[in-house]
């Protein structure tokens, strides 16, 4: 008796779209699609109408005007006379620039407060913990606006390191100073230069596109050399020794190169009422990043705390039946397990950092919120153009910072077979 292979298909019909479990899922999917789209035609045009009746259009001709305003501070060159495009460019690298400062500091302070929150000793664990609940249980804009105020007020001013017998004195060899203006460090120059190169937002330091050149080629070496350290542990079971290998190739290029460009320190120095030459770093931006850093350093506390908690006790015993110390154990055994529990609330506190850049308003420092987001709006009357490009930029840091996290989680998270 002849058996059929198998059934035969029954002809599609409109109704298998709701009915089948096949189709169901997809036709959901694409009438969300549609409707969202739907309401995102309706938004937009209804904005546009709006606009029009008020006698504005939707364009952003505004960025390359003149901005009319200072920034301080910069990390690239700027005046008054350029554009709102350069204004909201300073303002982006500087809300780069605390941020990624406050994450390191932050993660290092977190790290040391929930390892130390586990230890033996009750006086330093209650420390830890006194620190923690009374952090993260204050608002971060708090906690800027205090670090702001003992800067302002419990500083130095710069003439009481004036005269014979100063009533203040610089540290560090008299390097730096701490005034109630901000704290002056030394800063990098260079005698020579390999001058600029002139872009649609400004002009760029030949000098540090070449150190970034040579820091990028020389990671790009020391990978190849560690892949092949690697490769011979595999094939012999010995690890060749790569340590003076790895600092000639970081060290050698960049000697040569700062030794070519004339590298020096410009140290500051009280001149007039106040010092001048190296590294400003105002009391704005001090408040902003040690206030972020001690408000998400608590919460990254409990988080190390956790993941550590989260680790078999079973491995801490036999670390320590191999004879390891108990820092040992910790550094070796149980941090790079915890990781894999660590990062993905880390990552969220990154994006909470980044976003909490925006308190930075409250005490005059000038990010992309205060610069495209608030004098460039004002003068310019464009609200949804700027509010767009503040929005889309924040975004657009946002899910970098979720990239890079999630592939360095991938690295270290266990692979499953």
């Amino acid at each position: 008796m002849a058996m059929k292979s198998g059934a035969s298909r029954e002809p599609f019909q409109l109704s298998m779209l709701f009915n089948d479990s096949r189709y169901r899922a997809r036709t959901i999917q694409v009438f969300a699609f549609i409707i969202l789209v739907l309401a995102a035609t309706w938004l937009l045009d209804n904005t546009i109408r709006n606009l029009a009746a008020l006698g504005k259009d939707f364009s952003f001709g505004f960025l390359w005007s003149t901005a009319g305003y200072d920034i301080s501070p910069r990390a690239i060159d700027y005046s008054s006379t350029s554009s709102h495009a350069r204004a909201a460019l300073v303002g982006l690298l500087n809300t780069l620039i605390v941020a990624a400062m406050a994450c390191v500091t932050a993660t290092i302070l977190g790290v040391f407060a929930g390892v130390l929150r586990l230890s033996n000793n009750w006086v330093v664990a209650r420390l830890m913990t006194v620190y923690v609940e009374s952090f993260r249980n204050v608002p971060a804009l708090l906690w800027i606006i205090v670090v702001a105020a003992v800067m302002s007020e419990a500083m130095p001013a710069p003439n009481a390191f004036r005269g014979e017998n100063p009533r203040a004195s610089m540290v560090l060899w008299d390097s730096v100073a701490v005034t109630n203006r901000g704290i002056y460090l030394p800063v990098p120059d260079f005698t020579r230069s390999l001058g600029q190169a002139e872009l649609a937002l400004g002009a760029l330091d030949l000098n540090d596109i070449a150190i970034l050149g040579v820091l990028s080629l020389s990671f790009l070496i020391h990978r190849g050399l560690v892949k092949h350290a690697q490769r011979v542990q595999s094939a012999t079971g010995r690890r060749p020794i790569t340590w003076w290998k790895s600092l000639c190739i970081f060290a050698l290029p960049m000697v040569a190169l700062l030794y070519a460009l004339g590298f020096h320190l410009d140290y500051p120095a009280l001149k007039g009422l106040n010092f001048t030459g190296g590294l400003q770093l105002r009391n704005s931006f001090i408040a902003l990043w040690i206030g972020l850093s001690v408000y998400t350093g608590a919460f990254i506390a409990e988080i190390v705390r956790s993941g550590i908690l989260a680790i078999s006790r079973g491995q801490t015993e036999a670390a320590l039946a191999l004879g390891l110390s108990p820092a040992r154990t910790m550094r070796l055994v149980i941090l790079p397990q915890a990781l894999r529990i660590i990062i993905p609330p880390l990552i969220s506190q990154y994006l909470n950092i980044t976003k909490n850049t925006s308190l930075g308003l409250a005490v005059g420092y000038m990010d992309l919120r205060s610069t495209l987001g608030g004098i460039t709006i004002n003068q310019t009357g464009r609200e949804l153009e700027g509010m767009l490009l503040m929005m889309l930029t924040y975004v657009a840091i946002s899910l970098s910072i979720s990239v890079v996290m999630n592939i360095y989680n991938d690295r270290v998270r266990l692979q499953e077979r």
